[in-house]
């Protein structure tokens, strides 16, 4: 399943690509893209497992950027 997400409050390139990273990392993710231009959030996962994948999304960027908010 792909899915794809408005962010706001993403303030800066770098914090986007690190985001993206740690997105990528999550089990069951196969595919994360953080675009900073147009402020959103693609993922490609594990349909099964896509809740708590976007459960865990949501905390790795709030890890990143506390003022980032993912728009559900």
């Amino acid at each position: 399943m792909k899915k794809v997400f408005k962010l706001e409050d993403l303030d800066c390139a770098n914090c986007a690509a690190k985001m993206e990273r740690a997105i990528a990392k999550i089990d069951g993710v196969t595919a994360a893209t953080v675009n900073f231009i147009s402020q959103k959030l693609s993922i490609e996962a594990d349909d099964a497992k896509f809740e708590s994948i976007i459960q865990q999304a949501v905390k790795a960027c709030k890890k990143v950027e506390p003022d980032c908010k993912i728009i559900l």
